[in-house]
């Protein structure tokens, strides 16, 4: 099993039962296409899928995994896979030609190896070549799945020749640039999905404090950009040395071909600024010339260079999670864009966020408008920013804001383990006699034994209509022996099920289910001793009954179930919030006819800033509709991540702890201050709101307001007019819970 610190993020155990299961179904497409944004874990999620493709599908099966590069990253993947899951078996071409392929095996592979007409592994020799051993594989019954890593670099004749001579069950392409394609499978890991989890950076700046110049020239150009970048790698570094972090922050310099000339200058500018190759502060990687100086270390968090000068987009593969800033130069003639570059800068270096806007953020410095464009084309957050003052009237104002407690780790797997067994038996009124339970859980509708009972349709169906019906229904009732070897998918698809109900790991919930309900050595608290055949049955029979009860522990108030044990302690930190004096916000150069709000707490916010992409439809109507009232003194958007913005505590169903940045203050002209917090509305009845922790951020919003005496609200969207909630959280806004805003604020 691999075996990681924090087990697999959501979405990263989402895409691998994806592949489970488009690897499983019947009549599935061959090629299976995973588009995974650089720095989400792309080969963690092949290793846990290979892991739970070996464990849970019994078929006589052999992996390729075929790599880009010069054989750094084939050799990168080969360790991280005999590292995270020691129980796999790896193997290279070398052991491949001399042993052949191997029931269970990955096999690491190097394009340039097999692509290379001259290389011996694909070409007549006295020993077998890679033919004659795939050949000896299928003679044998062995299926192959082939992986295509960053298979953008491998649309080629002769790649695809070697791709096709596996003739694989299945082929797994994966990039961060890959392409869909109606003929094949297609799945995209959410970018914010992947930014929520603290691997990549929350966003990126591009051209920060960049003020336009029509009289530079490109040789003053880069002097310009290099001064803002340095500026801004000091200031990263000095936040850095605050939290006592060895960490110091690259600056990528990209030039374009045909460029040496600019090479020197960039060389001499730095050189002014203190920075040489001598010192150690610069390093130089041009990857078609090989010509590297002082990058033996330079992935390292505190490694010496703060500039690295590069003309192509590094190599695949490469890491250095330091890089921060990139500055993209340009020649006369604009040239094609390169999203590998971009992420190489959006890795953060401890794969988590700090909760400080500068370090939890990447920045791009460019001239190269084609390039920009394309950045903010290619990414969900990239932006352009202007830097807004905060008004006089807004300076003196203050709250109290809530700060996680960095200490507390939240309830570890034994207290929630605790927390369902107390579930079980409460709900079902459970005891210590295990064949007592049995009975009670069966007169409760679970099912026992170890057979699995499916159902097909029957019946006679004139219409689709009929068919689709509930009430048409007819079903019939199927039943098979249980085997821990046909049935192990199904365990990992109820399993899956449960997880995505309450937010645990997959390892976690199947520990948990075991403990509970599995037979073993003894254990206090634990509900049946089912033996291994019968416990595959039970979680595959009950899964939905399971997820419910799983989903209902999860959504539990968690500050009344622990409520008086001091180990489990939930408090937040406090501090005091002010508004920023000066901020930074995103906003939209191409927008027309620009309206100035007056209404804002800061000076010169516009309806730039307000356009979709950048705010939400509840959030543009909130702000239009506080600039049509006369009773509003000032209107405070705030920052969605950052010490300095205004931050909520709220507590998960598992006991821990997270931030959540309410949009709005408000400071009304009779001296009311409002706090609000926007969220998707509705649209044709259906719900647009995303957002799986709204009821416990309502819940936290509600006590926080209580506690400091302060009006407050939801605010959604419904037919473009705005309704606020502030008593009891509701999802349909149809309910009476939810008030026109109009008649509340």
């Amino acid at each position: 099993m691999i075996s990681l610190p924090k087990g697999l993020f959501e979405f990263q155990e989402d895409c691998v039962s994806y592949l489970i299961n488009k690897t499983t179904e019947a009549g599935g497409k061959q090629t299976i296409v995973v588009k995974s944004p650089t720095g989400s874990g792309k080969t963690v999620i092949l290793i846990a899928f290979i892991d739970r493709y070996i464990e849970f599908v019994y078929e006589k099966t052999a992996f390729v995994w075929l790599c880009p590069g010069d054989g750094e990253l084939e050799e990168q993947s080969k360790e991280k896979m005999e590292t995270l899951a020691p129980n796999l078996k790896s193997m290279d071409l070398q052991d491949v030609l001399t042993e052949g392929f191997k029931e269970d095996s990955t096999t690491f592979i190097n394009w340039q190896m097999v692509t290379n007409k001259n290389n011996k592994s694909i070409t007549e020799n006295e020993r077998k070549n890679l033919f004659d051993r795939i050949a000896d594989a299928h003679r044998n019954g062995l299926n192959f799945i082939v992986i295509v890593d960053e298979e953008h670099k491998h649309n080629t004749a002769k790649a695809n020749d070697i791709i096709n001579a596996f003739s694989a069950r299945h082929i797994i392409r994966v990039s961060a640039t890959a392409k869909q394609s109606k003929l094949d499978e297609w799945y995209e890991i959410d970018e914010i999905e992947v930014i929520n989890s603290g691997l990549i950076t929350r966003a990126m700046y591009i051209n920060e404090d960049v003020e336009v110049n029509d009289n530079l020239a490109l040789s003053t150009e880069s002097q310009y950009l290099i001064e803002l970048a340095d500026k801004k790698r000091k200031e990263i570094l000095r936040e850095y040395e605050k939290l006592d972090k060895d960490i110091r922050p690259l600056v990528i310099i990209q030039f374009p071909n045909s460029s040496e000339e600019q090479i020197e200058r960039v060389e001499k500018q730095l050189e002014d600024l203190g920075y040489t190759y001598d010192n150690k502060m610069v390093a130089k990687w041009m990857a078609a010339t090989n010509d590297k100086i002082n990058t033996e270390d330079i992935t390292s968090l505190n490694a010496s260079p703060s500039f690295l000068l590069i003309k192509q987009a590094i190599s695949t593969g490469w890491d250095c999670p330091r890089a921060k800033i990139l500055i993209k130069l340009r020649e006369n003639m604009s040239e094609d864009f390169e999203i590998q570059t971009i992420g190489r800068i959006r890795r953060m270096p401890e794969a988590k966020h700090y909760d400080i806007e500068v370090l939890d953020c990447c920045y791009l410095y460019t001239f190269d408008e084609k390039y920009k464009e394309s950045v903010i084309d290619s990414m969900s957050n990239s932006y352009e920013t202007k830097r807004l003052f905060l008004k006089n009237k807004c300076k003196t104002f203050q709250l109290e804001k809530e700060l996680r407690d960095l200490d507390y780790g939240g309830i570890g797997l034994a207290d929630i383990y605790g927390n369902i067994y107390k579930f079980y038996i409460e709900k079902y009124e459970l005891g210590t006699d295990k064949k007592e339970n049995k009975k009670v859980l069966e007169n409760n509708g679970f099912i026992m034994g170890d057979k699995i009972f499916g159902c097909f349709r029957r019946g006679r169906f004139v219409t689709f209509k009929d068919i689709v019906m509930e009430e048409t229904k007819d079903y019939g009732e199927i039943s098979y022996k249980v085997s821990t070897h046909e049935h192990g998918l199904d365990l990992l698809h109820s399993i899956d099920l449960i997880k995505k109900a309450s937010s645990m790991t997959q390892e976690n919930v199947r520990a948990i289910l075991r403990r509970l309900f599995a037979a073993g050595p003894k254990t206090k608290n634990k509900i049946l001793a089912l033996n291994k055949l019968e416990w595959y049955a039970f979680v595959i029979n009950n899964a939905k009954k399971l997820r419910d009860d799983f989903r209902k522990v999860a959504s539990q108030d968690i500050y009344q179930v622990y409520r008086g044990q001091q180990r489990l302690y939930l408090e937040p930190k406090k501090a005091i919030f002010t508004i920023p004096t000066e901020d930074k916000v995103r906003f939209d150069p191409t927008e027309k006819d620009i309206e100035i709000f007056l209404s804002n707490a800061y000076e010169k916010y516009t309806t730039q800033m307000t356009v979709d992409g950048l705010h939400s439809t509840s959030e543009r109507l909130f702000e239009i509709h506080c600039e049509d009232r006369d009773d509003i003194e000032w209107v405070y958007k705030n920052g969605n991540t950052g010490q300095q913005y205004m931050s909520i505590v709220y507590v998960q169903g598992l006991g821990k702890q997270f931030l959540f940045y309410p949009d709005y203050i408000v400071k009304k002209r009779n001296g009311e201050v409002w706090i609000i917090e926007t969220k998707g509305g509705e649209q044709k009845g259906k719900s647009k709101n995303i957002d799986r922790m709204a009821e416990n951020k309502f819940f936290a919003f509600k006590q926080y307001a209580e506690k400091h005496n302060i009006n407050w609200g939801f605010v959604r969207d419904k037919n473009s007019r705005l309704f606020i909630n502030n008593t009891v959280y509701k999802e349909s806004l149809s309910n009476d819970a939810w008030k026109p805003l109009k008649d509340v604020f």
